[in-house]
Order: structure tokens, then C-alpha cells, then sequence
């Protein structure tokens, strides 16, 4: 077998590329014997552990029995897929299932049928989709675009679209004071002082996490934030699209992040969770009413070519029969109070860690030059690098966050079959890593 430093992979290369050659639970195993614990379930993707045999068995029956079958059409591990669906956990509001093979394309497909509903209710004017300034929601031209990544645009901010964007609620940097009372108001003000500028005739649709994820590390809104936005949209007939790529599926410790508020979207897409990264499949969930209104104007939401694949379904449908069975999103929840009780007695009063935020298994630290002041280590000190290649060296992987803008974000986002014992390593490594930067 070749070592990674042989083959020319990935496009760019990375001074950090290693051979996986196995995995199983919540650990990798490199082609040089090495054991990594992998607190990031990869790029917070796995949810029920890798090396399930069940599923691997379920993905060669569907492959054996329909190996590519176009997407409109069914076929059994379809058809299993939608039912559990609708059966465990998507809810009556959301009744149309429309399958894509990843968050970008998802998230895309969701912001064409929010254009396509407005236009098939005559609402012409209504082309606006408003994105949020940290954020990130995918990497074709239209969701780096409406996304406030900025380090992801580079060498493409010249030719994107120009999305409207509003600031993303980020309670430790609210410009009234870091956790401020009113800081709920003072950002849904700011949509509404956004929708004012536009028109809120001219916007079709408003995209965001329910919790932001890598791009600004696990930030949770205040809690009177989403029901000021859902009030927004409907006073004004906008949509509420809800990216929950990331948080989807039980990872923040609720089957989706946007239940932890009395709310609900008018379209939802969640994907990495959904086959816990047995399979590429991202779905895209609708009111019954946007697609009737859609059909009814003689309108079509086009399939990706191997959206829906047979195979990815089946791996799908049994990584949700196990988030079921197994109780993992109760799990999630458990373990994420325990692993957030762990990085406070470690983190809490460190003199660099801003903060430590998020829900369920779903984590984060921002890591700052000065607590008092939140001034950020210049970004030639690659701070967020640094540490998750020390944590590497010692057999622990965490996911690096932030936006290029916003930076020095510690992701944790391990598989949801994560032991105390596990937790422990996770953040005594942590540690380490993070004196030896910064020493």
C-alpha cells in the first residue's frame, strides 16, 4: 500500500495528510499502527461510530439488488428511508422528502425551491435569499456565496453573487456588551432593519443554522432570537430555511438543533448525520404546501444525478434504526453535559479560552490572545492549526473552526457512542495541546 506521501491527494496538498487504513467506535488507525481518537466524528459527521457491520451489510443488498435506479423513481431502500422518516423523525409540518448527496447541494436544492415557490405564487420580485455573516452552508457558487466564510472565498469573491447578509447572533461579542440581556432584540433588529433596506417584498427566503456550527464553533443564540426571526418571516411571507447539516440527526442532543426552541422552519436540510458518514445523502424537507404550490404551477425541483441512491438510502435508514434503538440522541445529550462539565473544570478559567458553547456532543472553545479584551491572536500565529496538529500528535483529532475573520474556534463533535473514558482523553489532550501552543 502507498504511504500518503506518495499519492498526489488531496488537490492542494496539506503539510497534515495521513493514510487512514481502519476504523472502528470512536477510533481511526493509521497505516503506521497508530490509534486516533477522533473527537471530531471527521468533519462532525459521524454519529453511531465507524465499523458498524450491519450497516456495510445493508449498503451491499441494496447495491446487489438495484445498483442505480433514477431518482424519481422508488425502490425498496427508498421507500424504507421515507417511511422511517416520517414515521421517528421528521415532523407533519415537514411532509415532503426531496434526497441530495450532500450539504452543498442540499442547501442549494432548498434555496431553488424557495425561488421557485415564490415565483409559482406570482411573487416575481421576491429573489433575495438573506445569509448571515458567520456562517457556512456549502461550497458551489451559490452557497459560498450566500455564506459568510470569507476565508472559503478566496480567489471567488470576485465572481459570487452578492447575497444580502445580517449578523449572526454571537452572544460574546454582541456589540451591546458580551451576553447582554437585550442581545436577542438587538439581532432580530438587525433582520428587520435588513428587511426595511430590501423590501421584505423583494426576499424569498432567510437561510441559517439553529446553531452555528464550525464556521463561528458552536454558538448558541439567546433564546428569544429564533422566535423573533419566525415572526419576521411570517409577518412578511419570507421562508425560514434552517441548515442543519451539521446539527441535524441528534447531534447537538435533540433529533434537529431548531427543536430546542418553540419553532419550526418551512424547510429544513440535514444530511451529515443522516447516514453518519456511512454514505453520501443529504435530505431536503418541505411543507406540503411549497411543493403542491410548486406543482401546481407546472414546476419541477430537479434531481441530482445520484440523489436517492439506492445505496446510500439503505446505509441511512439503518444508521436511523440505530440512532433509534440504541437511544443515541438521549446519548448525545447525556454525554455532551458530561463532556461540557469536563471542559469547565479544565477550560473555565483558563486565560486564553473565551468561551466554552454549544449543545449535546456539539462543543466548542475560542481561543483569544486576552479573555478581558476578546483580542484574538494575530492569524499569521495559526493558533487553530497548531493545536489541533499537537492534539494529532498525541492521538486525539479535533476539527478546526472559524472563518478566516473569526478564527482560533476548537471544534468537538465525537461519534455519539462516546465513554467517559474517552471524554477524559479528550480533554486532558486538549489541554496539552493547547499549553504547548500557547507556552
Amino acid at each position: 500500500m502507498n504511504s500518503s506521501s506518495e499519492v498526489p491527494w488531496p488537490f492542494i496538498p496539506t503539510v497534515r495528510n495521513l493514510m487512514i487504513v481502519r476504523a472502528e467506535g470512536a477510533y481511526l488507525e493509521s497505516a503506521d499502527g497508530r490509534r486516533i481518537l477522533d473527537a471530531a466524528g471527521g468533519a462532525i459527521v459521524v454519529n453511531v461510530g465507524h465499523g458498524r457491520a450491519c450497516i456495510a451489510e445493508a449498503v451491499a443488498e441494496a447495491t446487489a439488488t438495484a445498483t442505480y435506479v433514477v431518482p424519481p423513481w422508488l425502490t425498496p431502500s427508498r421507500a424504507a428511508l421515507v417511511e422511517r422518516l416520517r414515521a421517528d423523525w421528521l415532523p407533519a409540518s415537514l411532509g415532503r422528502i426531496h434526497l441530495a448527496c450532500g450539504g452543498s447541494e442540499g442547501v442549494e436544492s432548498a434555496m431553488k425551491i424557495a425561488l421557485q415557490y415564490q415565483a409559482a405564487r406570482g411573487e416575481l420580485r421576491r429573489t433575495a435569499i438573506i445569509g448571515r455573516d458567520v456562517s457556512y452552508h456549502g461550497t458551489t457558487l451559490a452557497t459560498t456565496a450566500v455564506g459568510g466564510h470569507e476565508a472559503r472565498k478566496k480567489g471567488l469573491a470576485h465572481a459570487l453573487m452578492d447575497y444580502p447578509r445580517v449578523a449572526t447572533p454571537y452572544p460574546l461579542r454582541c456589540p451591546l456588551g458580551p451576553h447582554h440581556a437585550d442581545a436577542g432584540a438587538f439581532y432580530v433588529s438587525a433582520l428587520e432593519t435588513l428587511l426595511e433596506k430590501l423590501g421584505p417584498e423583494n426576499v424569498a427566503a432567510f437561510l441559517a443554522e439553529p446553531i452555528t456550527g464550525s464556521s463561528g464553533g458552536a454558538i448558541v443564540p439567546p433564546d428569544d432570537y429564533w422566535s423573533g426571526v419566525r415572526a419576521l418571516c411570517d409577518e412578511h411571507g419570507i421562508l425560514l430555511i434552517m441548515d442543519e447539516v451539521m446539527t441535524g440527526f441528534g447531534r447537538t442532543g435533540k433529533c434537529f438543533g431548531y427543536q430546542h426552541w418553540d419553532i419550526e422552519p418551512d424547510l429544513l436540510v440535514a444530511g451529515k448525520g443522516l447516514a453518519g458518514g456511512y454514505a453520501p445523502i443529504v435530505g431536503i424537507f418541505a411543507r406540503n404546501d411549497i411543493a403542491e404550490t410548486i406543482a401546481a404551477a407546472d414546476m419541477n425541483v430537479m434531481f441530482h444525478t445520484f440523489g436517492a441512491h439506492p445505496a446510500a438510502c439503505a446505509a441511512a435508514t439503518e444508521v436511523l434504526r440505530i440512532l433509534s434503538d440504541e437511544h443515541l440522541v438521549a446519548r448525545a445529550e447525556q454525554m455532551g453535559n458530561l463532556l461540557r462539565a469536563r471542559l469547565e473544570e479544565r477550560f473555565a478559567q483558563h486565560p486564553n479560552v473565551a468561551e466554552i458553547r454549544g449543545r449535546g456532543l456539539l462543543q466548542a472553545l475560542e481561543i483569544v490572545a486576552d479573555r478581558d479584551t476578546l483580542e484574538p491572536f494575530p492569524a499569521t500565529a495559526e493558533i487553530t492549526n497548531r493545536v489541533v496538529g499537537a492534539a494529532l500528535r498525541k492521538g486525539v483529532f479535533f476539527y478546526g473552526g472559524g472563518t478566516g475573520v473569526i478564527r482560533d474556534i476548537i471544534c468537538l463533535g465525537p461519534p455519539f457512542i462516546i465513554d467517559e473514558t474517552d471524554i477524559d482523553r479528550m480533554v486532558s489532550v486538549l489541554g496539552e495541546a493547547l499549553d504547548e501552543v500557547l507556552d
